[in-house]
């Protein structure tokens, strides 16, 4: 057995899961492999399973992720369950907070909640999603301190409903997450003392700075001590570069289309790369690329190792979607092996 690197020897990885739909399958499929995958990344090892929240998009089928956390966490045994996340702004902290304390309830001891400011959709998705309620963008902080205050069972800070109490009634509140990829995010899990998952896969530019903010203005609170964080790294394994590289060009024509409002199922490799890009187009691509790791074992071993140990952080939290759902499982075994991540609970 390899000696684990320096960098590597102390980093966990978890998984991210945004049930991608392939251009030629269907929601059904990509949520049925959702649940093999989670079954497979828990006997490889690794630490969480996180489900996204999306909507308006042939991309992605997972519209719910309470629904998911539910399905996922049945089907596994002792992996961390959670949200990542669910898009507070649109919704009732006191309803979150209630349905992540039956979570609790059901899987004592392994639910994660992660909350996130943005939208998850287009402006009139988002709108619809709020049918109904006047409460803006700009009162996100206070739904953080209301869903806070009601997963610990204490009144919240939004007078009117400091008689209220979510139940059911939990010995230990979820985990809690605020994921984000700009320093407003990080301000507020600075501010309500939470720990912080940076979204390396949106932004990578700002990935050094926004956590630096985190840490130097993180606030103790009853649930974190010091601050805490990880990151959220798009990663494709395979056997050699240039396998990697094939597979990655569907994210690359799929990116593409994302940022000129395109909401489309996931490529072909073949269609990616039979592409003609416009030379402006060239250019987005290339730049798409400096968010997403693609290589061999060895190679994002030390890369993603490196990248841990410059940011701080003893967790990554890995987001891969090929078109062919074999080559992703394959991904997340190679950098399993890579990591020599621990199967002993497992074994147990």
């Amino acid at each position: 057995m390899r000696r684990r690197d320096r960098n590597t020897a102390m980093v966990k990885l978890s998984v991210l899961d945004q049930s991608p739909i392939r251009a030629s399958g269907d929601a059904r499929q990509a949520l049925d492999e959702t649940i093999a995958l989670a079954q497979a990344t828990e006997g490889l090892g690794y630490s969480r399973y996180w489900l996204a929240e999306h909507h308006g998009t042939a991309g992605f089928a997972g519209s719910s992720p309470e629904i998911m956390v539910t399905r996922v966490a049945a089907a596994t045994k002792h992996i961390r369950v959670g949200s990542g996340g669910v898009m507070l702004s649109h919704y009732s902290p006191l309803k979150v907070a209630e349905n992540f304390k039956l979570l609790e309830n059901l899987y004592p001891g392994r639910i994660d909640l992660g909350i996130g400011r943005a939208p998850g959709s287009d402006g009139v998705t988002a709108a619809a999603l709020a049918y109904g309620s006047e409460v803006g963008i700009e009162y996100f902080p206070t739904k953080i301190a209301d869903m806070m205050a009601f997963l610990a069972d204490e009144p919240p800070a939004t007078k009117p409903f400091q008689s209220v109490r979510a139940m059911p009634a939990v010995t230990e509140t979820p985990e809690v997450w605020l994921l984000g990829s700009s320093d407003q995010s990080a301000a507020y899990a600075a501010h309500f003392g939470l720990p912080y998952s940076f979204a390396h896969f949106i932004a990578p530019q700002v990935s050094a700075p926004v956590l630096k903010y985190y840490r130097h203005n993180f606030q103790p609170s009853d649930v974190l001590a010091e601050p805490r964080a990880n990151a959220g790294v798009f990663v494709v394994c395979a056997e050699t570069q240039e396998e990697a590289d094939y597979l990655a060009a569907s994210r690359d024509l799929w990116r593409l289309k994302l940022q000129y409002g395109q909401h489309l199922a996931y490529p072909h490799p073949d269609e990616a790369l039979a592409y003609k890009y416009s030379a402006q187009e060239q250019k987005v691509v290339d730049a798409n690329k400096t968010n997403r790791f693609s290589g061999t074992p060895d190679s994002l071993r030390e890369r993603l190792g490196g990248f841990a140990e410059e940011h701080g952080l003893d967790e990554l939290v890995v987001l891969t979607i090929t078109y062919d759902f074999d080559k992703r499982l394959r991904s997340y075994e190679l950098l399993a092996e890579a990591f020599e991540l621990d199967r002993g609970e497992e074994a147990a």
